[in-house]
């Protein structure tokens, strides 16, 4: 019998570090905690090269973002602003594609370099209509930093500068990304089973 952690939708089926179920589905551990610090520090040192001497303002996309913001962020030199802005364009386990609202952007973005915070890239659709909307507000530049590209975002015409982890068209969560709102506070990423 799994061992029962403190949700009835949450059972360890192999261990803490082998599998999981999380409600319906069953996850596998996919990328360590200690891979996605090493991809964090690396992605902050580009960001630190290429805006050197500049003020960027960092837009991390809640919900899923939140984890990797922060600790993209502890390791960001520059002198830089953060704000954060939220959409919607899930649905259970797949993204619609389609951006519902842009919320939280209560601050003038003209003539300033932005990059937006996100956690994964499904299809880039949604993305780039964050990015498109950002744009026509004046900004200098917008670039894309995202833990995750799946294989259907590199189709995309917008691309992120700052990439994680390239995967495939796998269905992943921990690390801020969740099932049906559980699993964000793992500290690895996992991938269905």
């Amino acid at each position: 019998m799994p061992d029962k952690i403190d949700s009835p939708n949450l059972f360890y089926l192999c261990g803490p570090t082998l599998a999981m179920k999380i409600k319906d589905l069953t996850f596998k551990k996919f990328i360590s905690e200690s891979e996605i610090r090493q991809k964090v520090s690396e992605l902050a040192a580009q960001i630190n090269h290429d805006y050197a001497g500049r003020v960027p303002l960092f837009l991390p996309v809640l919900n899923g973002s939140f984890i990797f913001a922060s600790d993209l962020l502890r390791e960001i030199s520059l002198d830089c602003r953060v704000s954060f802005v939220k959409h919607s364009s899930y649905q259970g386990t797949a993204s619609t594609g389609q951006l519902k609202t842009l919320i939280g952007l209560n601050e003038s973005i003209f003539n300033h370099d932005i990059i937006l915070v996100e956690d994964i890239m499904d299809t880039g659709l949604t993305l780039s209509k964050v990015a498109e909307e950002l744009r026509s507000l004046g900004t200098r530049s917008v670039e894309i930093a995202t833990l995750i590209r799946k294989a259907p975002a590199r189709e995309h015409a917008v691309q992120p500068k700052y990439i994680g982890f390239d995967i495939d068209n796998e269905f992943v969560l921990g690390y801020g990304l969740d099932y049906e709102g559980l699993g964000r506070n793992l500290r690895d990423l996992y991938q269905q089973a």
